[in-house]
């Protein structure tokens, strides 16, 4: 050590020139490689919010094997308020992703409505009592299921991890550019983090799930959202309530001449939601229009019942916009919009987040099949075609239940509820003719199965294990299109099923080099697993093709058949052969063949081609007793898939 060194401070010496230099060196890497750009992060689909829709959109995407990325400007998700009602299709659609249970377990089931009304003349009475999902609609869960919008949430992110996919947060969509090349990636730009750093991602398909004030909507040519706001203002509050009112656990609604309306929905955690309205005045400053006001009305409404609060968890206030977009994708079918981006309506006939999450659903299974390079044009342009559509449909309805509301007028109500149930419930969302939806003769389409429609519930027996199973949930959502042939019995038809299935495994059936273009594009890139898939064990349902599963169902009992008797295509289907031998436990009490049908002669084959959404897409019978009907049979199904899939050249 040096003299001079023993004057410092324990000892330390000063740095000499060339280390003061290195070190500013290394500073100014440093700094150079923090002002330099991140590399642009790839991925097939961005997901611009990750609300249910986008989360929804996520989760299938994952399943299927897509790179996707999913961004949204909030720090966490949904903790309180917001949307909270599942309609029976959409528990339905759950359930066929294996995610219902944790929301069955914790939900509350809503059966009936009830309705109370009061005038100058007379106090707050309950008017009458209805059957919430009556037995005209076919489902399998006929009630509504109130669950906070955080779970819903809570489940895809949940999956998503699984599969090694996570939401990137405080990362804000700002603009998308097209590359001059149709092959070329999007160019997604967001700002991330409170710094506002710019982030860049390259991306085949963009799809903005980012709300009513969708940035991604702004972005696209003619997708202005058209519609008109109500004038009346409504508040929402979220609670435990104190109360002696006796139908708080039915959704009910009540209406006071003097103070307005208020809509009471059950929720979880012993919760109640009101929708409370707040009569428009144009003296009224909606800042005044606060919690303790809303809650006063809500009491004033209410009376001369007590109501209090144990506590308020969240408290909202809005008014009703109905509005769609002007279109639902860009002219390249590159950029989607989905949810509150393409269509906002009233939240009280709890169709918000059903619907937002279903336009998830009928887009994932068609982007996942474009990124592949199996789908034609019209694929993707279909989604603009049915869920537009959708958007329509609902803002109509929704533009008379909420005035009814408003209104009290119970009967009317009531009345607009029952011609529309089969809509509300989610199984009347139907789609007209397009390239996927094939519509038949009428003659042929005498069931309740029907192109557009959504497939009827029904229960059968499994043959292997002779499990009884709903047979619209039996098979796992992987993608896949569904291929059911019907007929009473198997014997009668062998000729039919060795001719039916020697064709589509021929070199020139599109179905088997469709197949053969799956394999190989799922072998590249493979579903995305998750853990507790070794119990589902899936890979039993793409054992013949990752793109069609075969199913058989007949009316035959086991003891007069064996799976050797079957041909070989359908024996490796076996998981998916099925017994159409338990009408009792049917909803309707009825035979699958029956209730699809409609009826099916003693020679006749069926063959229901369903949609990876659950819709049908197409329907077909022929007469066994013909020597070429199996050949024909397999050339119509070529023609279907020829409508809107193709095989790539790269092949």
């Amino acid at each position: 050590m040096s003299p001079a060194a023993l004057d410092k401070p324990n000892g330390v010496e000063e740095p000499t020139a060339e280390e003061r230099k290195a070190a500013a060196d290394c500073v100014d890497r440093l700094t150079l490689l923090r002002s330099m750009p991140e590399p642009p992060v790839e991925c097939q689909v961005c997901v611009v919010g990750a609300g249910p829709a986008g989360l929804m959109l996520a989760c299938n995407l994952g399943r299927f094997g897509v790179k996707v990325e999913v961004v949204d400007d909030r720090a966490d998700q949904t903790p309180v308020g917001r949307a909270d009602g599942l309609q029976p299709k959409t528990i339905e659609t759950f359930r066929q992703m294996r995610l219902a249970d944790p929301l069955l377990q914790r939900g509350v089931r809503v059966y009936d409505i009830a309705f109370w009304r009061s005038t100058a003349e007379e106090p707050l009475h309950r008017l009458g009592r209805e059957v919430h999902y009556p037995p005209v609609i076919d489902v399998l869960d006929p009630y509504i299921l109130l669950v906070h919008q955080g779970m819903v949430e809570s489940l895809f992110i949940e999956d998503l991890k699984k599969r090694g996919v996570e939401v990137r947060r405080n990362t804000a969509f700002d603009s998308y550019s097209v590359c001059d090349s149709e092959e070329g990636p999007l160019q997604v730009n967001c700002r991330t983090n409170v710094t506002q750093d710019p982030k860049t991602l390259l991306a085949q398909y963009l799809v903005g799930c980012d709300g009513a004030h969708s940035k991604v909507r702004k972005c696209i040519p003619d997708a202005r959202p058209l519609g008109l706001s109500q004038a009346s203002v409504w508040g929402v509050l979220d609670g435990e309530l104190i109360t002696d009112f006796p139908d708080i656990w039915s959704k009910t609604l009540v209406y006071s001449q003097e103070h307005g309306s208020i809509l009471i929905i059950p929720r979880e955690r012993n919760m109640t939601r009101f929708y409370i309205e707040l009569k428009s005045s144009s003296k009224a400053d909606r800042n005044q229009l606060g919690q303790e006001f809303v809650m006063q009305r809500a009491k004033d409404i209410m009376a001369p019942f007590e109501v209090g609060w144990k506590y308020i968890e969240w408290f909202g206030r809005y008014q009703i916009g109905q509005r769609v977009a002007g279109r639902f994708c860009d002219d390249r079918t590159r950029a989607f919009l989905a949810g509150d981006a393409s269509h906002t309506h009233s939240p009280k006939a709890a169709q918000g987040m059903n619907t937002s999450m279903h336009d998830a659903w009928n887009l994932g299974w068609k982007l996942n099949l474009a990124v592949r390079g199996l789908a034609k044009p019209a694929l993707l342009q279909s989604y603009d075609q049915e869920r537009r559509k959708i958007a329509l449909d609902l803002l109509n309805f929704d533009y008379e239940h909420a005035n009814q509301i408003a209104g009290g007028d119970a009967v009317a109500l009531a009345e607009n509820f029952k011609t529309n149930v089969r809509f509300i419930s989610g199984i009347g969302a139907e789609y007209a003719g397009n390239a996927i939806n094939m519509l038949e003769p009428q003659a042929w389409v005498m069931g309740d199965a029907k192109p557009g429609c959504l497939l009827p519930p029904a229960k059968v027996t499994r043959y292997l294990d002779s499990n009884p199973v709903d047979i619209q949930l039996d098979i796992p959502m992987l993608g896949q299109f569904r291929i059911y042939l019907l007929m009473w019995d198997v014997h009668q038809s062998r000729v039919f099923l060795d001719t039916f299935t020697q064709a589509i495994a021929s070199d020139d059936s599109l179905v088997n080099r469709l197949s053969a273009a799956a394999s190989v594009s799922y072998a590249k890139q493979p579903r995305l697993p998750a853990p507790e898939d070794i119990y589902l064990r899936p890979e039993r349902y793409t054992a013949v093709s990752h793109l069609f599963t075969f199913g058989l169902i007949t009316t035959m009992p086991k003891s007069d058949i064996e799976i050797t008797d079957l041909p070989a295509l359908l024996q490796d289907s076996r998981w998916s052969f099925y017994l159409d031998d338990i009408p009792e436990q049917d909803t309707r009490g009825s035979l699958c063949t029956n209730k699809w049908l409609g009826s099916l002669g003693p020679g006749e084959v069926a063959i229901v081609n369903v949609r990876p959404d659950g819709y049908v897409g197409s329907i077909g019978r022929w007469d066994s007793s013909v020597d070429d009907a199996g050949e024909e049979a397999a050339k119509w199904l070529d023609t279907y898939y020829d409508r809107f899939l193709n095989v790539p050249e790269n092949l």
